[in-house]
């Protein structure tokens, strides 16, 4: 059995699926209440 064909389950797609849409969530949210306050902070 060669190494690529183990990581060729649904299972493993979905995982990877899960945790790039999580990372994405994270970092919208980082945006919103972090990045966009700071910078409307520096313009007033």
């Amino acid at each position: 059995m060669n190494p690529p064909a183990r990581f060729d389950h649904p299972a493993w797609t979905a995982l990877g699926a899960s945790l790039v849409s999580y990372g994405l969530g994270l970092f919208g949210l980082f945006v919103l209440l972090f990045v966009i306050p700071f910078a409307l902070f520096l313009l007033v």
